[in-house]
């Protein structure tokens, strides 16, 4: 008897209640993290654990990139808000999200629309922010990418 592993199946359960939003900026990472900390109260920190690696193949070579991750916990409930960078040398998490620069991951607890606009407002305000938006399943074509 074979078993077969529906991934389909794995990515709707990692989305589930989840909401991702999508910024594009001109900063750093690092300098990002820091905005979102010190301006907005969270406490994003790069966690390793979680690195997306990725091999792609391109003229019969083989390449290995790597997205970091940066997480926020909430302390009053089990949110947890994690903040990928979408670009790594070229290459994109997220091709069909070219504009955009890191994703915002809200997940682990449901998450009302009236606090999704509250963070989105909040993220306009930051100098350097072109655009946040949200980015809804249906949008995304390689969500894949993006489970840990």
């Amino acid at each position: 008897m074979k078993l077969k592993l529906d991934i389909d199946a794995l990515n709707d359960d990692f989305f589930e209640n989840a909401k991702l939003l999508g910024i594009s900026t001109t900063v750093k990472n690092y300098k990002l993290c820091w905005q979102l900390n010190n301006l907005l109260g969270f406490n994003f920190r790069l966690n390793n654990e979680l690195e997306i690696r990725l091999l792609k193949r391109k003229n019969k070579k083989e390449r290995e990139y790597f997205f970091s991750i940066y997480e926020s916990r909430e302390t009053a409930n089990t949110l947890v808000h994690y903040l990928y960078h979408n670009q790594y040398e070229g290459e994109y998490l997220l091709p069909e999200f070219r504009n955009i620069d890191f994703l915002w991951l809200m997940k682990g607890d449901i998450v009302e629309n009236e606090k999704v606009d509250d963070i989105k407002n909040a993220i306009k305000n930051i100098y350097d922010v072109q655009l946040v938006t949200e980015l809804t399943n249906e949008k995304i074509k390689n969500k894949g990418n993006m489970v840990f």
